[in-house]
């Protein structure tokens, strides 16, 4: 079993900020597999589920996403676990897939890594550099500009596809083929 799971948080006016990027991967995957709701509390989160496949979305709000992740591993014992963040540091647009690693500064993965350990898939999706004068948390809660928008629909239906690809290929064959170091974009490289 896979378990599929997006950062983000869960209010409103953050819907459509560089900190969210997880959840629209996550909506995106939950529709395109038609995935039934599991409504239980005891998840802290949207869960999705098709066959031997899990979509989450963290309700606990980035800082605590791990109480949600621990909740469902716990539960369904998944044999991956796959989490898809927003990272600040690798260029707008471009994608890395890993396996464990530090949290970077990351409050979702630390938080993560403290109900789970390390040992999980990351796909990390670049969402923009700070600027010197910029505040990280600011920056990650701000929504991408209109210039960006379209890098980011493509950006995220990218990282769907390497999600779906996760279910089929090893770790090494989609990082092989989907590693992007400069960016999906036209004009990113």
């Amino acid at each position: 079993m896979f378990l599929f799971v997006g950062l983000g948080n869960p209010a409103e006016n953050y819907a459509n900020t560089r900190h969210n990027i997880g959840f629209k991967v996550i909506e995106s995957l939950s529709v395109h597999f038609k995935a039934s709701c599991i409504l239980k509390p005891q998840f802290f989160g949207d869960l999705y589920k098709i066959q031997n496949t899990l979509f989450l979305k963290p309700m606990t709000y980035m800082n605590n996403s791990g109480k949600s992740v621990g909740a469902v591993a716990n539960f369904y014992k998944p044999r991956e676990i796959v989490v898809i963040h927003d990272d600040i540091a690798i260029p707008f647009g471009s994608v890395r897939i890993k396996r464990g690693g530090s949290d970077g500064g990351h409050n979702g993965l630390k938080s993560i890594d403290a109900y789970i350990g390390a040992d999980y898939i990351r796909v990390r999706l670049g969402v923009g550099a700070l600027k010197a004068e910029q505040d990280a948390a600011g920056f990650v809660l701000s929504n991408f500009s209109k210039e960006e928008s379209s890098c980011v629909l493509k950006l995220i239906d990218y990282a769907a596809i390497i999600c779906e690809e996760l279910l089929v290929k090893s770790l090494d064959e989609v990082n092989r083929q989907y590693t992007s170091k400069k960016g999906i974009c036209a004009g990113n490289g």
